[in-house]
């Protein structure tokens, strides 16, 4: 009886060697998914601490804007009725985009109708400058008043009575609430970092 040797071990040995190659190419993709992921990862707790870092330098603008309006040049409620360009100061409510955000900040040549950059706060071992702007919620120079600005009420005196919330409330001019109605007062601030990037940052306040 005469056998015939079949090359069907040949034939599982290249099925083999081509399943190891999908798999390999699986890996391959893999990996290269794992190490973008990554990347991404990484990137994205850059942004998030350079926008922290933004935030927290912002803090020195609103504070040079908030020392004007308490102790410096913009103290008195006469100095609040006209617009100061050396102070950043508007006496009227500025145009804004659809953010809220001042026009004047978005662009540097309007910029100088309202301050000076010579304010501008920069911070050289970080490449960041930051430039901040004022305006009081006001239609109208001059006297504030709710007919034309925009007033909040004090809070009410915590723990008095009835009587003492009563005679709390400024009846010589109208108010209506707690206490006195005062002006509100906004700050803007835009902050300027590497690579050109902004972030913007606003408050309001009342004095």
């Amino acid at each position: 009886m005469v056998y015939h040797r079949t090359a069907s071990g040949h034939a599982q040995q290249g099925v083999i060697l081509l399943y190891g190659l999908i798999v390999l190419a699986i890996m391959l993709i893999g990996a290269a998914a794992m190490v973008r992921s990554m990347n991404t990862s990484l990137v994205n707790a850059g942004n998030f601490g350079f926008k922290r870092d933004l935030t927290n330098q912002a803090e020195r603008a609103a504070a040079a804007a908030l020392t004007l309006l308490q102790t410096g040049a913009l103290a008195t409620v006469t100095a609040r009725q006209t617009s100061s360009t050396a102070n950043n100061y508007s006496a009227t409510i500025l145009a804004t985009n659809a953010q809220g955000l001042p026009n004047v900040l978005l662009n540097d040549a309007s910029f100088a109708t309202v301050g000076v950059t010579s304010n501008d706060i920069a911070v050289a071992d970080q490449a960041i400058t930051l430039r901040w702007v004022i305006d009081r919620l006001c239609v109208n120079t001059g006297v504030a008043q709710a007919s034309h600005c925009t007033m909040a009420n004090d809070p009410a005196p915590a723990g008095g009575s009835g009587s003492d919330l009563i005679n709390a409330i400024d009846t010589t001019s109208g108010g209506v609430g707690a206490l006195t109605p005062r002006v509100v007062y906004r700050v803007s601030i835009r902050v300027t970092g590497p690579r050109s990037t902004q972030a913007f940052f606003q408050t309001t306040l009342t004095l």
